[in-house]
């Protein structure tokens, strides 16, 4: 199931997505929390008539870095031993249609697509085994970066944890095993040209060892976000930019890249 966030006439709401033609898609509105018991209202909205929101309002978004091997090299990086966590605020969310404000404290901003893993309940110490049990599903998501921040400062908060540098959406897909989400095809292009091309079979560590990983240190909380790292490719954004990132079996999530205000 596609599980959308919106809003519509100023109210906001859960929907399942039907439909296979993009301009045929409706929302049936959910009774409830998706986290939660629920059921369809059976109420029906066709997807155009509203805003798409993020489909998430992660408590955090854990993020993994240098997860592909080819990218962690064409950075001039090592690769990782063990899962190499870092935080991207609440506050960097954004969902599909909006915005991605170019910061004036940066001269290079950078895309990454990414998996996005979304937690459906709260859970610490995760073992393996279970991985798959406290899974909601997966999005898609563009971990954007201020490089030349991220070279000069030696740490990533200002350079990836910025207002709207994670774009979320364009919903949540629940059918996806844990199995599949290891092997998905995950593209991003830049106005209609393709810029990254990857498969989740390629990260380092798989989703089961990020969630053992970072369940070890923390209670993970229903709607928590994890990216898990991107596949080579990464690049330049400028203003007027369109990117798009697209993830085999969930959808693609679109924005602009804007003037900061």
């Amino acid at each position: 199931m596609r599980i959308a966030r919106f809003s519509i006439d100023g109210n906001v709401a859960f929907g399942a997505v039907e439909g296979d033609k993009q301009d045929e898609l409706v929302l049936d509105i959910i009774k409830g929390i998706p986290f939660a018991d629920y059921e369809l209202s059976g109420t029906k909205v066709p997807l155009g008539k509203v805003r798409l929101l993020p489909p998430v309002l992660p408590n955090k978004v854990v993020a993994f870095g240098r997860n592909y091997a080819e990218h962690a090299r064409e950075l001039g990086n090592e690769v990782p031993d063990a899962p190499f966590a870092f935080f991207k605020p609440s506050t960097s969310v954004i969902g599909p249609g909006d915005d991605i404000q170019y910061p004036s404290f940066t001269e290079e901003l950078h895309h990454e697509a990414e998996l996005a893993v979304v937690i459906g309940r709260m859970c610490r110490e995760v073992p393996r085994e279970r991985v798959k049990d406290v899974i909601f599903g997966y999005t898609c998501a563009n971990d954007v970066t201020a490089r030349d921040v991220q070279k000069r400062e030696k740490q990533w908060a200002r350079a990836k944890g910025f207002d709207t540098s994670c774009p979320l959406g364009p919903w949540v897909e629940t059918d996806i095993d844990l199995a599949r989400a290891n092997d998905l095809t995950v593209q991003l292009t830049v106005n209609g040209e393709q810029r990254q091309l990857g498969r989740t079979s390629e990260m380092i560590h798989p989703i089961e060892d990020l969630i053992v990983n970072i369940s070890e240190a923390m209670t993970l909380l229903p709607g928590d976000v994890i990216l898990t790292g991107t596949p080579a490719g990464v690049g330049p954004l400028h203003v007027g930019d369109e990117v798009a990132v697209t993830i085999e079996g969930i959808g693609t999530l679109t924005n602009k890249v804007v003037k900061r205000g």
